[in-house]
C-alpha cells in the first residue's frame, strides 16, 4: 500500500490531495501501476476512486455500483437510493434500467440523510463522494464506502474500470454568476431564458438553477444528450443573469 497526503500539519488539510484534489492520486496510480486508488477528504466522510488507468470514479458511479450490488443481494431498502438534484441524469437512467428509483433532494448531505430516514432508504449520497450507508452509520464514511467498492470488485473479478463504471454520464455543464444583490432570478428576462431552456431540453435533459447557500452566486447547471444544446442553454441563461446581476 502506498500512502499520499498523510502528514497533516494543521494547515494543509485537503491541500493538493484527497477527494477534493485527486490529481496526485491519479498520477501515482499510473506511475506505480496500481489496481486502485482511494482518495478521502480531511475528515474521511467523502471518497473518490481512481481506477487502474488513473481515471476518477465519482460518487454517482459509486452509488450505482453499491445500489446494484445490494439490490442483487436483497439488501437495498425502499427500492432505490437518495441523491441530490446535482447527480447526473445517467445515474437515474441506470437505476431505472435495473428497476430501481432515484429520489432527489436539495444539495447537501443533511437533506439526503433526512430523506433516507423519513422514507426508509439505506443508500444515499452526493456526486462529490459523500456516501451514506445507514446500515453501518448515520453519516458519510469514506472508508466504509471504499470497502463496499473493494468487495464488489473482488466479487466480480474484473478491473476497477470494468466493474465500477456502471453508466456513461450525460454531458453536464455547471457555471456560476456572481451578483451584487436583489433577486436576479425573479427578473423577467431571466425567467424567460430559464423557461426557454427547459423547453429546448425537453425530456432529454435537466436544468437546475439555484442560489449558492454560502456566496452571492447563482449556479446554473444543465445536462442532456446533446452537449451543444446543453452548452447553448447554459450560456443563454448565464447571459441573461449577467445583464441583470451587475
Amino acid at each position: 500500500m502506498i500512502k499520499l497526503g498523510v502528514e497533516p500539519n494543521g494547515l494543509n488539510i485537503n491541500k493538493n490531495c484527497g477527494s477534493t484534489s485527486p490529481a496526485a492520486l491519479c498520477a501515482k496510480v499510473k506511475e506505480v501501476r496500481a489496481d486502485i486508488g482511494i482518495a478521502l477528504d480531511g475528515d474521511a466522510d467523502r471518497v473518490l476512486i481512481a481506477d487502474e488507468t488513473g481515471e476518477i470514479v465519482d460518487g454517482d458511479q459509486i452509488m450505482a455500483l453499491i445500489a446494484e450490488a445490494w439490490a442483487e443481494d436483497g439488501r437495498l431498502a425502499a427500492g432505490g437510493i437518495v441523491a441530490t438534484i446535482m447527480s447526473n441524469l445517467g445515474l437515474e437512467r441506470f437505476l431505472g434500467s435495473r428497476g430501481l428509483q432515484l429520489a432527489r433532494t436539495k444539495v447537501g448531505d443533511r437533506h439526503v440523510v433526512e430523506h433516507m430516514r423519513e422514507h426508509g432508504y439505506n443508500v444515499g449520497g452526493e456526486q462529490s463522494g459523500h456516501i451514506i450507508l445507514s446500515d453501518y452509520g448515520t453519516t458519510g464514511d469514506g472508508l466504509i464506502s471504499a470497502l463496499q467498492v473493494l468487495a464488489v470488485v473482488r466479487k466480480n473479478g474484473g478491473s476497477v474500470s470494468e466493474v465500477c463504471r456502471k453508466f456513461e454520464p450525460v454531458p453536464q455543464i455547471l457555471k456560476n454568476v456572481r451578483y451584487a444583490g436583489g433577486e436576479p432570478l425573479e427578473k423577467r428576462e431571466v425567467l424567460a431564458a430559464i423557461s426557454s431552456g427547459r423547453d429546448r431540453l425537453g425530456n432529454s435533459g435537466r436544468l437546475v438553477i439555484r442560489p449558492s447557500g454560502t456566496e452571492p452566486l447563482i449556479r446554473v447547471m444543465a445536462e442532456g444528450d446533446d452537449p451543444v444544446l446543453v452548452r447553448d442553454v447554459v450560456d443563454d441563461i448565464i447571459g441573461a443573469l449577467t445583464q441583470v446581476a451587475a
